[in-house]
């Protein structure tokens, strides 16, 4: 497809779509996974969770458990030195007596085979003592609310308050025609990946090493955990990330506590065990879609301007704090959407309930956002009785305005890719056309929302990574870093982006994966960095290796023919060959260089950190550089609705986004297809009920996530700019590829039904009542 922008770059890998490089094995059924791994003498280990959300162990019976033969280890609270882990504010437990959700663990078990597990489990005997518990941020915040940590007892987590100060807003609402304000309600969602977690846990013997092989996004995060059980140093704990089955930020905090509890039980029994979840343990543990609480005041004068934004958005902890702090740093700073505005005031923070914890989901908190922001942007132009889009090009950020924190923005492309996709789809026509339909029985809707997306990490943690690039005696090149390919395609972008840097064939590099006695911590890969800022190491370290290997064909004589060449900077290297400046058709195979210097001895290998410049902000204000740069997206829905029964039909979705430079346009395209289906369900279909903290739809059967059946037809488009900020100018997409969808199907609900949907999602009852019957 074409790519859209001004620019035309000239890259001869990088910005080309190869093939992936684990794309055989995967749809050949070759790869394998954590769970498909068998070990001689392998043994297997199961958890047994509380079921009540809030409440105290006040006798367990193990022994009934222990009795059955080929049980080989049960495992409580009173029996683990350390029973709490190391995550830090409000950390999880390994295993606990006093139970804070229904996803607690108080006993893990070990046993010969899985059914033996799952017949000890049902051996051991558990009495509770139920407490009070708090399960809404409407309650959580409510005076005299039970606390669900003592150290937190108006249930507010304190390290995750953000708040951002810009201008006057009490000055900017005295100045506004008109004020609004609207509140909306997200709800929590599962990851919906295909493979759930699973480890195995292996103990040399001779050096006491414990080896997990493990399905994490985050293989140095596991082996954190995993180090923290046993209480050993990191150097005794050896991860290898196995393929994965998806993860879109679930497989972290609670893989990590997978990890721990095996390895725990391996080296207790002294043999490789395996650990897995059913699906219905994976809903119950693993980390969900924050829900939001989002009340915005908003002042607005005649001819369109926001004057003034004024906001509280409040997550949903759960029971305990997985990356609430970081992922509120990122939606205070992007807390009055994709717009320039002069006075902001907005406080976020999460709260703690008795509930299934929240957590690291595929755009941190943005999908919540932007669905509560897009429909008020809509809600405001409707008062002012002005057209959407055009309320929309007068406030989104341009070149030279400055965004929530203040900083005057440059290379924003908001408004061309707006109206580009506006216009594509015949969208004003259609959205005036659709407000005036009568029908009883379907109705078309058209909607249109735009999001912005701050790339890396930003000011929310450090984005430094490292990588190693080896070049072997055939002219092969490996490529090793901490970061970790998720199903994103990172191996596949990895080796395009090492060998453009380098000047060696794509076919020539390989990425295989993350060991983590091999390589640095290069952080999480988390926050689509993956690419933009996470393989500026890899294209450090492959200009580096290019400059170690054209000065070894220099020292190696392989152009002692021409005697004018007396420097490396008159050697290129280019598709795998070298040759001089002044006579470029006399090429060296860069394998036989290789050659030549394994068999002298001469360095083939490098390593290179990235460190980007500081984003720093006052934490008081939240003014200050918060990103390098920024991503920008537009998406618009056609829907049709069934007034009968609520049905909302999403027949297509033309989805616009700004990546800087496609590194692999057909991987781009790719996360742009399944982040569009992943915010069709976010907006349609799927919620995790929780009722009094109890889930009450563990499985797909009631989990209603959307499929091949219901996929829209769907238009990319792909914008690239001339932004250097990222890897060879690369933006993030994989995140920004789900966050506005959910927003522009709402808005094409309303066009279709005149019903704002205000509390996700818009599922059968809420179109048609405009709320859900509890």
């Amino acid at each position: 497809m074409p790519l859209l922008g001004e620019l035309k770059k000239n890259y001869k890998i990088v910005n080309h779509s190869v093939p992936r490089i684990d794309g055989i094995d995967k749809v050949t059924g070759r790869a394998h996974y954590a769970a498909d791994l068998k070990f001689v003498d392998m043994v297997y280990g199961g958890c047994l969770r509380s079921g009540r959300s809030h409440a105290k162990v006040t006798r367990i019976d193990t022994e009934k458990a222990k009795a059955i033969p080929g049980v080989l280890a049960v495992v409580t609270a009173d029996d683990m030195p350390k029973p709490k882990s190391c995550a830090g504010n409000a950390p999880y437990m390994y295993l606990t007596k006093e139970v804070k959700y229904a996803g607690d663990v108080v006993a893990i078990v070990c046993a010969e085979t899985k059914a033996l597990v799952d017949e000890a489990l049902k051996a051991i005997e558990v009495e509770y003592e139920d407490l009070p518990g708090v399960y809404t941020i409407r309650d959580a915040i409510k005076p005299g609310a039970p606390a669900v940590h003592e150290q937190y007892p108006d249930n507010v987590f304190t390290d995750s308050i953000y708040p951002i100060r810009k201008g006057d807003v009490e000055k900017g609402f005295a100045e506004a025609d008109l004020i609004i304000e609207r509140e909306y309600e997200t709800q929590y969602i599962e990851h919906s990946y295909i493979e759930p977690e699973a480890v195995v846990c292996i103990q040399n013997p001779a050096d006491g090493v414990m080896t997990v092989h493990s399905s994490s996004q985050n293989p140095f995060f596991t082996r954190r955990y995993v180090a923290d059980i046993l209480g050993v140093g990191m150097h005794d704990v050896r991860v290898f990330q196995e393929t994965l089955g998806g993860s879109f930020g679930g497989k972290e905090e609670g893989v990590g506590m997978l990890a721990a509890r095996c390895a725990y039980l391996c080296r207790l029994v002294g043999r490789p065990v395996k650990m897995t979840f059913s699906r219905e343990e994976s809903f119950l543990e693993s980390a969900k879609r924050h829900p939001f609480l989002l009340r915005y005041k908003v002042g607005v004068k005649k001819d369109g301007h926001i004057v003034a934004w004024e906001g509280t958005q409040i997550d949903n902890c759960g029971a305990y704090n997985n990356q609430t702090q970081f992922m509120n740093s990122r939606a205070s700073i992007h807390s009055c959407g994709a717009y320039t505005i002069p006075n902001v005031k907005t406080d976020t923070y999460g709260v703690f309930t008795n509930n299934i914890h929240g957590g690291a989901m595929r755009g941190y908190s943005s999908p919540q956002l932007i669905w509560g922001q897009e429909q008020l942007i809509e809600e405001i132009a409707e008062e002012l009785g002005m057209d959407p889009l055009e309320f929309r090009r007068i406030n989104c950020l341009k070149d030279g305005t400055t965004n929530a924190t203040g900083t005057v923005l440059d290379h924003v492309n908001m408004q061309e890719v707006m109206d580009y996709t506006a216009e594509k789809t015949d969208y004003q026509r259609k959205h005036e056309e659709y407000k005036h339909q009568t029908s009883t029985k379907k109705r078309k809707g058209i909607g249109i929302a735009i999001g912005h997306r701050g790339c890396g990490l930003g000011a929310e943690s450090p984005d430094a990574s490292g990588a190693m690039a080896i070049a072997n005696e055939d002219g092969t090149v490996l490529i090793n870093t901490g970061l970790a390919e998720n199903g994103q395609g990172l191996k596949t972008a990895f080796a395009q982006i090492a060998a453009e840097a380098i000047g060696v064939p794509y076919e020539a590099s390989r990425f295989y994966g993350t060991d983590t006695q091999a390589i640095a911590d290069s952080g999480m890969t988390v926050a689509s960095r993956g690419t933009v800022m996470g393989s500026q190491s890899t294209r450090k370290v492959g200009y580096k290796l290019n400059e170690i290997m054209r000065a070894n064909a220099l020292a190696l004589g392989f152009f002692k023919d021409q005697e004018n060449v007396k420097s490396i900077e008159q050697i290129v290297l280019e598709d795998g060959f070298f040759h001089t400046t002044e006579k470029p058709d006399v090429k060296v195979a860069f394998k036989d260089v290789c050659n030549a210097s394994l068999w002298t001895g001469r360095q083939m290998a490098a390593y290179e950190w990235y460190m980007p410049p500081a984003c720093i902000q006052d934490h008081h204000t939240g003014q200050g550089v918060a990103f390098p740069n920024y991503a920008y997206g537009c998406v618009v829905a056609e829907i049709e609705v069934d007034m009968e029964t609520g049905y909302v039909d999403v027949q297509k979705v033309t989805a616009s986004h700004d990546v800087g430079t496609a590194v692999n346009p057909a991987l781009v395209m790719g996360q742009i297809y399944g982040g569009i289906l992943m915010g069709q369900g976010y907006a349609t279909t799927e919620e995790v009920e929780v009722s009094n903290g109890k889930v009450r739809n563990q499985n797909f059967e009631n989990y209603i996530v959307p499929t091949a059946a219901d996929m829209p037809e769907m238009d990319v488009n792909i914008f690239e700019c001339d932004d250097p900020r990222g890897t060879f100018g690369a933006k993030s997409i994989g995140e920004p590829a789900t966050e506005v969808v959910g927003a522009a199907i709402a808005n094409a609900i309303y066009n279709a039904t005149g019903k704002r949907i205000r509390e996700n999602p818009a599922n059968l009852e809420r179109v048609l009542l405009g709320k859900k019957l509890r």
